[in-house]
C-alpha cells in the first residue's frame, strides 16, 4: 500500500522539529544535524523517517507538532502593535489574534510564529511599515499569503508554504504596504538559530543546483 502523501508530510514535520529540538539540547554537533536534516528532506517514509530520531529518547527531544489550528476562548479578535524608533519582539508561545495590525515606524519587529497559538481559518495581519523592519520567522508548516505594496522598499518572502494549503490548520495572510522599508518571511525550524538558518540554506541551495545539473545531464544523454 502507498503511504499517504498527507502521513509523510506530517512525520517529515515531527522530525524535523524532533532533530531540531535535539540539537538546541547540545545532543549533537551541527555536522550531524545537517546530516539528519538532509536525509529528513530526502526519505520518502514514514519507517525511514522514524529510523532518524529512534536513537533520541522522549526524556530528551521534543516533538513538536505542525501547526495545528487551536480553539482559544480567550483569543482576542483584535490588537495592534505598534513600534515607534524602538524594537519589539513576540517569541515562543503566544496567542495570536485572528488580526493583527502591526504599525512600524523607524523601528523594527520580529513576529516569530514557531510556538504562537494561531486560530482556525485565516489569521491576518496588517501591516504599515514606514522607514523600519519586519521580520516574520514561520515554521515550515505553516502556509502564508503575502499581499504587500511597496514604495522604494522591500518584501522578501523565502518561505516555502505547503503546496496545498490544508483546510484543517491555520493560514497567515499578511496585507498592507511598506514605504522605506523592510518586510522579510524566512523560514526557521523549531530551535533553530539565525546562523543554523543561513547554513541550512546555502545547503538547500547546493542541493538544487545538483538537481538542476543532474537533470540536464539526463536529457542530454537522453537526445
Amino acid at each position: 500500500m502507498v503511504e499517504s502523501l498527507v502521513a509523510v508530510r506530517d512525520r517529515r514535520d515531527q522530525v524535523i522539529a524532533r532533530i531540531s529540538d535535539a540539537y538546541a539540547h547540545d545532543l549533537f554537533d551541527v555536522d550531524e544535524l545537517d546530516r539528519r536534516l538532509d536525509l529528513a528532506h530526502k526519505v520518502l517514509t514514514v519507517a525511514e523517517l522514524d529510523a532518524l530520531v529512534a536513537d533520541l529518547t522522549a526524556s530528551t527531544a521534543l516533538v513538536v507538532q505542525p501547526s495545528v489550528a487551536l480553539d482559544d476562548p480567550g483569543r482576542p479578535q483584535t490588537k495592534s502593535l505598534r513600534v515607534i524608533m524602538s524594537s519589539v519582539e513576540r517569541r515562543g508561545a503566544w496567542i495570536v489574534p485572528k488580526q493583527l495590525t502591526a504599525r512600524v515606524f523607524w523601528g523594527n519587529a520580529e513576529l516569530d510564529f514557531r510556538e504562537a497559538s494561531l486560530g482556525a481559518g485565516v489569521t491576518t495581519i496588517d501591516v504599515r511599515v514606514t522607514m523600519g523592519n519586519l521580520e516574520i520567522i514561520l515554521p515550515p508548516s505553516l502556509a502564508i499569503d503575502v499581499d504587500v505594496s511597496s514604495f522604494m522598499g522591500n518584501v522578501e518572502s523565502r518561505h516555502r508554504a505547503p503546496a496545498q494549503v490544508d483546510p484543517s490548520r491555520p493560514l497567515l495572510r499578511v496585507t498592507g504596504s511598506v514605504v522605506m522599508g523592510n518586510i522579510e518571511v524566512i523560514t526557521r525550524l523549531p530551535g533553530e538559530s539565525r546562523r543554523d538558518t543561513s547554513k541550512r540554506e546555502r545547503r538547500e541551495r547546493r542541493e538544487r543546483r545538483e538537481q538542476r545539473r543532474l537533470a540536464r545531464a539526463e536529457r542530454k544523454a537522453l537526445r
